[in-house]
């Protein structure tokens, strides 16, 4: 049941005692009415700051720094995949993985794919020619389970 808001007004008496406005009662239906509204604001506070801790939670990120090297093979010119561990286990394997690129040698640098992807890790592979690709990983989400729906 929502907050029924109550609107105080004062009890008024002229100079010589007669009732010029009434008051508004002191009783229990408008004492019970206001901590009716203190629990639910109270409550409602709770939920939301659940829901932010959740969030928080949810899109703590990891970060790894890796070296993507090549086999040796002429063609095609990478087929070596790179394992990454991930530090905290997920609960579901919908977690965003932001791969960039901070220098290479050797060759072309092709596409990096993301693969494979597990609670506890995904695997990484560049097609190009570079010999060697190294990479910083971003890994962000996957920290709620979800058939958890939101609040």
């Amino acid at each position: 049941m929502a907050y029924k808001r109550t609107y105080w007004v004062d009890h008024v008496v002229d100079q010589h005692g007669a009732v010029i406005q009434q008051g508004t009662l002191l009783d229990q239906q408008h004492f019970n009415n206001l901590e009716e509204g203190l629990s639910d604001a109270s409550l409602a506070h709770a939920i939301m700051y659940f829901k932010q801790v959740q969030e928080d939670y949810n899109f703590t990120d990891e970060l790894h720094t890796m070296t993507l090297a090549q086999t040796g093979l002429k063609w095609p010119f990478n087929n070596k995949e790179n394992t990454v561990g991930l530090a905290q286990l997920r609960e579901n394997t919908n977690y965003s993985v932001e791969v960039t690129v901070l220098e290479y040698t050797g060759g072309r640098l092709g596409e990096i794919r993301v693969y494979d992807r597990a609670k506890n890790g995904f695997k990484l592979m560049h097609d190009g020619s570079a010999t060697t690709v190294k990479v910083a990983v971003r890994v962000s989400g996957g920290m709620t389970d979800q058939r958890v729906t939101d609040i």
